[in-house]
């Protein structure tokens, strides 16, 4: 099947649906039995939990319904993963996933692009359980192996990377890691894998929050990872483990949305490409970062390895001040200011001039950055938005 038919037809075996199109919310904790051998039976099935095996019997609430199973069933499906796990966000995700293959003494190569919680857990956290961290450039390729240790045992990409954009050579590091038996790991929430499938290149687990493209109408909070063979077992439990679940209402909801994935993602791509091409030409603007642009790092692995892009991106701003960047984005009509991306509306984020806590790919530029969000909106609306608010900003100058 093609991608779009997969997104419809995914997840939807008739165990799940029954006579209906869609899959059942089942809300259980407690799921009772008749005998103690049909008990015995559903928790012999635990290693199977999760997988993707559609003959997986309920068990307790914590292991998942038949709606969680759907779901699971779905990821496995796009990812072409044996196994796939939910978590109630992103942050939970990655942060379970890291916790699965490390111990103490470990060292973990982390990329220095990264999303600022999953910085935060490595010096919070793994530092507390004596993991050492080692961040690298983002830009590093097949160079990462002069910084494999004895004692490595993960290697962390996301790609591109939160707010600068930069495009990993992923091939590259995956090469070099399987030389030493590395487990690689990578952030996939921008592209989904709609877009790039991190498996198909040789990566050992892809994280996304389903947050964000999967559900794509902000109001879910969810996560998930789905693993190859080799790695699904710890994978599923130890995150079993930790206690991690979430409702089945939020996984029906971000179930629903796999549904329109394919069509949101092409409206989003086209939207945000332009905006950025009026946005490529105003006179305030430095610099775009957008990895279908050549002026974003890794566009040429961009080109290589994604289908397409998404409505996310950052641009930076050629002479600005506090006071200035406030006027523009204070009065903005159709941009809303927040955190997260990946819903149907847009949004816009200031950052300083520093945009990431960064340890050895250090931030050159002294200017700030603006990164958008491109939703579904029509076009010229959000373009004389944002020449409004960039004419705030020059008087504010």
């Amino acid at each position: 099947m093609k991608k779009d038919t997969i997104l419809v037809a995914t997840g939807r075996n008739k165990k799940y649906t029954g006579t209906a199109v869609n899959p059942r919310i089942v809300r259980a904790s407690t799921i009772v039995f008749d005998s103690m051998s049909e008990m015995a039976k559903a928790g012999s099935q635990q290693a199977y939990l999760f997988d993707g095996d559609s003959n997986a019997s309920e068990y307790y609430g914590r292991r998942g319904t038949s709606t969680t199973f759907a779901f699971n069933d779905a990821m496995c499906e796009l990812e072409n993963a044996a196994g796939s796990y939910v978590y109630p966000c992103g942050t939970a995700a990655i942060t379970s996933g890291l916790l699965s293959f490390l111990s103490a003494g470990d060292h973990l190569l982390m990329v220095d692009s990264v999303y600022q919680p999953t910085r935060d857990f490595c010096r919070g956290t793994l530092a507390r359980m004596g993991v050492e961290v080692s961040y690298y450039d983002p830009m590093i390729g097949g160079d990462i192996n002069a910084l494999v240790r004895k004692n490595t045992r993960v290697i962390f990409l996301e790609s591109p990377g939160s707010l600068t954009m930069e495009v990993q050579d992923v091939p590259s590091i995956v090469e070099a890691a399987k030389q030493h038996d590395i487990v690689t790991m990578i952030d996939n929430t921008f592209a989904t894998p709609f877009n790039f499938k991190p498996l198909d290149f040789g990566v050992d687990i892809s994280i996304q929050s389903a947050t964000k493209y999967i559900n794509g109408h902000s109001d879910v909070m969810l996560g998930v990872a789905s693993a190859n063979q080799r790695h699904w077992p710890q994978l599923r439990d130890r995150s079993y483990e930790l206690g991690q679940c979430a409702s089945v209402d939020d996984i029906y909801t971000a179930l629903r949305g796999i549904r329109t994935l394919g069509v949101r993602m092409r409206e989003h791509d086209r939207n945000a490409m332009t905006v950025a091409r009026w946005l490529e030409q105003h006179d305030l603007v430095e610099r775009l970062l957008h990895p279908a642009f050549e002026s974003c790092p890794g566009h040429e692995f961009f080109k290589r390895d994604f289908s397409g892009g998404n409505g996310l991106f950052s641009f930076v701003l050629n002479n600005s001040n506090a006071r200035a960047v406030a006027a523009m984005v204070d009065n903005m009509r159709h941009f809303k200011m927040g955190f997260s991306w990946g819903g149907y509306e847009s949004l816009i984020l200031p950052i300083g001039s520093a945009p990431a806590q960064r340890s050895v790919a250090p931030w050159l530029l002294d200017r700030r950055l603006i990164r958008l969000h491109i939703g579904l909106e029509d076009t010229q609306d959000l373009i004389d938005d944002l020449s409004g608010g960039l004419e705030r900003l020059r008087e504010a100058l």
